[in-house]
């Protein structure tokens, strides 16, 4: 069975770029700096799910992403979760958190409604993980 991006993760989200068969996808949501890593994992729903090797790879990339994100966005916190619970395909959030955001400090998740960046955010907000994105790479 071929993988097969959700149709809704694919609706919200850019594709910034492909590490190791995980797609790092930036969520169009103007409130948060927010990023879902999905494996490439036909079948895929849970972390255990997937192949040890391939688990620690998201997991591992997950922090050093959470990592660089916190000094990107000036972060007071990095929400880092796979819920699951609407769109089950395996997907990994990393969502920069700030004191005194749209929905601190409670989870992003059912705080209010998404917000789509107008085209100059998504720019800056693409442009801003890119950086990061080469920074890991290099």
């Amino acid at each position: 069975m071929p993988f097969e991006l959700d149709p809704r993760l694919a609706a919200d989200s850019l594709c910034l770029a492909g590490i190791g068969g995980c797609q790092v996808r930036m969520l169009d949501d103007a409130r948060f700096p927010w990023l879902l890593l999905v494996p490439e994992h036909p079948g895929a729903a849970e972390l255990f799910d997937l192949p040890e090797a391939e688990r620690r790879a998201v997991l591992d990339l997950a922090c050093r992403l959470g990592a660089a994100m916190k000094p990107a966005f000036a972060a007071d916190k990095i929400n880092i979760g796979a819920l699951g619970n609407i769109v089950t395909q395996l997907h990994v959030h990393i969502v920069a958190r700030r004191a005194g955001d749209a929905a601190w400090p409670g989870p992003v998740w059912g705080a209010g409604s998404r917000e789509p960046m107008d085209e100059n955010q998504k720019a800056a907000q693409s442009a801003a993980f890119r950086k990061i994105l080469q920074d890991l790479e290099a």
